[in-house]
């Protein structure tokens, strides 16, 4: 055969195996990936040949001389019906077996494999850890049940070992479980408290180029003094002094050269440990470990974004006593941060004297921005609080801030407004409004219990940190979830509670609240405010008060006269109609297709009838088109079905 022939024949190969993989794709309706199309096209092709050519045989020599009988045109229909079966077939299967994006490209599986090499590398080094301190049982989901304090404080100091030794993201795990009272028993909350991230700072030539690159020249260009010695380090950055060419002394933070690869990485595995763990063992249920993981890895992404903590101490409002140092915003980057200098000491060696009115300031601080301001400082524990020279206290570290929306916030003002009232209903109503409210809860009991909860701890000199554990306690007995902003309120206040104490042992929490409540939050509800909150909803409705007359008067003509009737439009959404028109569709698909398959069982076990080719009767002929049409129909519907899981989200109820 010559060259061109061999052309010619590729050529045409290659066109009858699109011509394949077009008329298979049409036929199921749903688009497949070009490749496992083109594929399953080739393979059928590939089969035509030998299982076609017996039926090809069997209607004996075919030309000009000696044209097609009819009943041989239905055998040729019925041949290329069948190999377009072929395709079809294979990529319902495929479908079903391998869905598509379940087998990765060429470049996506050696990405992959490198991953998975570099993961289990890292796996190996926490597996080892955590079997070196004795957490390997847990892990597996059976280790034993401890319900006595010594056995969960020994478990607890295991864990702060491991996560300490694990390196900095398995520290600012620790650090974020240790504030989470309504998930973890105290041992834990106590023992994870102590973990600290403080390490020897980076040296100065992997610090330069950071800078250098961040500021967009060196150093000595952009600041007219800067001290290459830090003032503090810790797992994620440093600080260091500096002096702007203004004469301002500021203070640059500086993100650790090549942290987030390490970060990235441990994040991954933090999350499928998470959804391993949750999947695995009951506490890991229990505790909702995947969500935790996925609140946390956006928490630290966000921490290691220099340009969202300026932003942030943008957005926090200090004042009342309290100060906090402004950012730079034209220096500021994603691994570089400026900010003005505070100057003074930490806030530890605060004299005895001073400590009631630093920890009543800064209680004061921390509730105005939570209750009326919505944006708050998540995080004020003692090492992010300064004693300013000045003798107030000094507010550092915006990397981590909450915020609330104004429902959150009024429903939070209620709750203490009704904590300070001692008022049960009050309590309640506003706690639910606060959390997710369960369809099955019992109101009464809950009221009860919040009611003896308020009776052992709204009283002045009251353990503020048990109060803290028994709120805790009661929302999970309840079955109450707490929103991610909402807890974030929680960690900052249990954080908060600790540092209070350090200022000022024995400084009375629960009654400084209420005092809180009675001087900002009682003020807002007088008589002005709720003419004013009156005046602009009455504005917000008057249109409508304006037409209301009118409607009610066109509706009480309707009504007298017999003309009243309702309009009801139903499937007025187009997602709706979609959704419909797709079932109806298979439906009918399906009922087509077992027709046309009952069919052809009937004709093909009838006897008789007129001949069609040597062993074929016409009716036999008819049912084989049949029996190939009606695969095709339920082909098409199967294609479908193994879709649907994947398809966008159609149905109204998943909106």
């Amino acid at each position: 055969m010559d060259l061109p022939t061999q052309l010619l024949l590729s050529v045409f190969t290659l066109l009858m195996i699109i011509g394949l993989a077009t008329a298979a794709q049409r036929l199921l309706g749903v688009r497949f990936g070009r490749l496992r199309t083109f594929l399953a096209a080739l393979v059928a092709f590939g089969l035509a040949q030998p299982m076609l050519e017996p039926i090809l045989a069997s209607l004996g020599p075919i030309g000009r001389e000696n044209p097609p009988a009819a009943p041989a045109l239905g055998i040729l229909l019925l041949i290329v019906m069948s190999v377009v079966l072929i395709p079809m077939v294979i990529l319902v299967i495929a479908e079903a077996l391998v869905p598509p994006g379940s087998v990765p490209g060429p470049l996506e599986l050696v990405r992959s494999v490198r991953g998975r090499l570099s993961r289990a590398r890292r796996y190996s080094q926490i597996t080892r850890i955590a079997i070196k301190h004795g957490l390997g049982p847990y892990l597996r989901g059976r280790g034993e049940r401890l319900d006595d304090r010594p056995g969960k404080v020994r478990l607890a100091r295991s864990l702060r070992e491991a996560l300490d030794e694990g390196g900095v993201t398995f520290v600012k795990l620790g650090q974020v479980l240790s504030t989470r009272r309504d998930l973890l028993p105290a041992e834990f909350v106590e023992e994870l408290g102590r973990l600290q991230d403080q390490v020897a700072p980076a040296p100065w030539p992997e610090i330069e180029p950071v800078l250098a690159a961040e500021l967009g020249g060196p150093v000595d260009e952009a600041f007219a003094e800067f001290d290459r010695t830090p003032l503090a380090a810790a797992s994620i950055g440093q600080v260091h002094a500096a002096r702007l060419h203004s004469g301002e002394s500021v203070v640059v933070k500086v993100l650790r050269p090549g942290i987030w690869p390490v970060v990235s990485k441990d994040l991954d595995i933090v999350r499928r440990l998470a959804a391993t763990l949750e999947s695995r063992t009951r506490w890991g249920r229990s505790l909702g470990l995947r969500d935790l993981a996925d609140g946390f890895a956006t928490a630290i992404r966000e921490e290691l974004d220099f340009r969202v903590e300026a932003a942030n101490m943008a957005a926090v409002t200090a004042g009342g006593g309290v100060t906090y140092p402004a950012p730079i915003s034209a220096m500021c980057t994603e691994r570089v941060l400026v900010m003005r200098r505070l100057s003074g000491r930490p806030v530890t060696a605060a004299a005895p004297e001073q400590g009631p009115q630093l920890a009543r300031d800064l209680l004061d601080c921390l509730l105005r921005q939570i209750l009326i301001e919505g944006v708050f400082h998540a995080d004020p524990h003692p090492g992010n609080l300064m004693l300013l020279d000045d003798g107030t206290l000094g507010l550092l570290d915006f990397g981590a801030v909450g915020r609330l929306d104004d429902s959150v916030r009024s429903a939070l003002r209620r709750f203490l407004l009704a904590m300070n009232r001692q008022d049960p209903l009050g309590v309640t109503d506003a706690l639910l409004e606060v959390v997710p409210r369960p369809e099955d809860i019992d109101e009464a009991a809950l009221e009860r219990a919040l009611g003896q909860f308020m009776a052992r701890h709204v009283t002045a000199g009251m353990d503020s940190a048990q109060m803290f554990t028994d709120l805790f306690r009661i929302v999970s007995a309840y079955g109450l979830s707490i929103p991610p902003e909402v807890a974030a309120v929680f960690r900052a206040l249990a954080t908060l509670e600790g540092t209070l104490v350090r200022l000022s042992p024995g400084f009375d929490l629960i009654g400084e609240a209420r005092s809180f409540a009675g001087r900002h939050l009682a003020e807002r509800i007088t008589p002005e405010t709720i003419k004013e909150s009156a005046m602009q909803e009455l504005v917000a409705l008057l249109p409508m008060l304006r037409r209301l007359p009118r409607r009610v008067e066109r509706i009480a003509s309707a009504a007298e006269h017999g003309r009243f009737s309702m309009n009801v439009r139903l499937l007025a959404d187009d997602r709706d109609r979609r959704y419909v028109t797709g079932l109806l569709h298979q439906v009918l698909l399906t009922v087509l297709g077992a027709t046309a398959g009952v069919m052809a069982v009937i004709l093909l076990g009838t006897a008789g009838g007129p001949p069609a080719l040597a062993n074929t009767t016409l009716f036999q002929l008819i049912g084989y088109n049949l029996l190939v049409i009606a695969a095709i129909l339920v082909l098409r519907v199967l294609a479908l079905i193994f879709r649907r899981p994947r398809a966008s989200d159609d149905h109204p109820a998943r909106r």
